[in-house]
């Protein structure tokens, strides 16, 4: 008896030692022609054992490359795509760079830091004006989710001048909306939900002394 650890080694396990055999066999044909036919009659059985893929595109073309692949790239056919190599395929891809966040205030966020550098780059005027002052609130809003339940206005402006490299100003004498904190609203969140389950709990106590009242006044009557 052979064992599969005994035979030789599946390129693509997924399609199974059939189709490795096919494969196999599809390089020692000495006829150009019927070993093309072969190849073409081999791609259509690899389709047919993934039927859920034949919407995708490039699917027949996946199809070709693994069958080079199964073949360790040896096998002589003409392809309708072209033929891949053993550098192209198993080419690492390069290396990513991972993302660096050098802003000093993190806390406000990539957006509002993509927003001051557009309204650094635009003319003085209302339109300016109107858009650095947006920003200031969305620095605020954004501060008080990370960091104290206060915050002044002056600290916001300064950080947006320094955030925009002096190029952002805010108007003298203007101030910034009024933000709620966020840990306010869930500590009173929770305090409301704690003093609703007193209360369902106190009325439950007072239903059970009531019927308990007129449990007993029953059975002096009798």
């Amino acid at each position: 008896m052979e064992y599969n650890t005994q035979r030789k080694k599946l390129i693509i396990p997924e399609y199974g030692r059939h189709i490795q055999l096919l494969v196999d066999h599809c390089m020692t044909i000495a006829d150009e022609k019927e070993r093309n036919k072969f190849a073409k009659s081999i791609i259509d059985v690899m389709g047919d054992l993934n039927p859920h893929l034949r919407d995708i595109p490039d699917f027949q073309h996946k199809l070709w490359d693994q069958l080079f692949m199964m073949s360790n790239f040896q096998l002589k056919v003409d392809s309708p795509y072209p033929i891949p190599t053993r550098e192209t395929m198993y080419t690492p891809p390069n290396k990513m760079k991972y993302p660096v966040n050098e802003s000093k205030y993190r806390y406000y966020g990539n957006n509002v830091k993509k927003m001051i550098e557009v309204a650094g780059a635009w003319e003085e005027g209302e339109k300016k004006d109107g858009l650095t002052y947006a920003i200031a609130n969305q620095m605020k809003k954004n501060y008080l989710k990370w960091n104290k339940d206060q915050v002044e206005d002056e600290v916001i402006f300064h950080h947006l001048e320094e955030l925009s490299g002096g190029k952002l100003k805010a108007v003298e004498g203007e101030t910034l909306m009024t933000v709620i904190p966020t840990n306010t609203n869930n500590n009173s969140h929770t305090s409301n939900k704690g003093k609703n389950r007193n209360n369902i709990n106190n009325n439950r106590n007072n239903n059970f002394k009531n019927q308990k009242k007129n449990n007993n006044y029953t059975k002096n009557k009798k």
